[in-house]
């Protein structure tokens, strides 16, 4: 009996911790900011040599045209958002070439709007690390970004600056 009475004790106690709790929390808010961009890279002379080689010829300063594939997919309360972006760009259409090129960037973006992305590049010239760092200046559903990429290589430094616009939706 006394065995009896304490398993009815320990089964009446045992009830379900609260981080098992039955109601699973709420997905985090995933942000279309994808739109146009376009601006200037200056190119190192490495990079103007190197496509030299493969007969195209471009100054050390071309012009980019793209759109940016952006998603900030993590948000929190705080403001801090993560964002996931792939950046397509066709350079030098100024002087009568296409040059493409395409990055994947992963960063936070603050919610001043203050941002930060790091990821691979691909173009011509090779392969690389991009760094990025801007502000996106919001007025109402417009966002306009405003972003330095730098992207050092075995055959010098390009830096770029970008804008554009998107708009906020879901």
């Amino acid at each position: 009996m006394r065995n009896a009475w304490l398993l009815f004790v320990l089964m009446s106690s045992v009830v379900p911790a609260g981080a098992q709790t039955l109601i699973p929390p709420p997905l985090p808010k995933s942000v279309n900011l994808s739109g146009p961009r376009f601006g200037m890279t200056a190119l190192p002379e490495g990079i103007v040599d190197k496509l030299h080689t493969r007969s195209i010829d471009v100054q050390p300063t071309i012009t980019q045209f793209g759109w940016q594939f952006e998603r900030q997919f993590y948000s929190k309360t705080s403001g801090v958002a993560a964002v996931n972006e792939w950046v397509v760009l066709v350079g030098g259409l100024d002087q009568g070439v296409a040059l493409p090129s395409v990055s994947w960037l992963v960063g936070l973006r603050t919610k001043e709007g203050t941002e930060f992305g790091v990821g691979p590049n691909v173009t011509p010239a090779g392969v690389a690390l991009a760094f990025a760092a801007g502000v996106t200046m919001r007025a109402g559903v417009l966002n306009v970004p405003m972003n330095i990429a730098v992207v050092p290589s075995k055959l010098g430094t390009r830096v770029s600056f970008l804008t554009g616009f998107n708009m906020r939706r879901r």
